[in-house]
């Protein structure tokens, strides 16, 4: 069973990732920052890539909450 808990880290290439502590392989998610967009940051990247994805967690989490039988496909726009 795979681990309730999730650990961010950061890639060789110098991407973050979001993975379970428990499993190798893919991460379920990566943010990839321009050498542009480090330098603008002033190398704060992984500061704004870490709350980058909390935010996305409230959402997901808000999401869940309205509508726990949402289908496993949606719509971008």
């Amino acid at each position: 069973m795979p681990s309730s808990f999730l650990e961010i880290i950061e890639l060789a290439d110098g991407t973050v990732a979001l993975r379970r502590p428990d499993e190798e392989g893919k991460p379920l998610l990566v943010i990839e920052f321009s050498e542009e967009a480090r330098e603008f940051l002033q190398g704060n990247y992984v500061e704004v890539a870490k709350v980058m994805i909390g935010a996305g967690m409230q959402v997901a989490g808000q999401i869940m909450e309205e509508d726990p039988d949402l289908d496993e496909y949606r719509v971008l726009h």
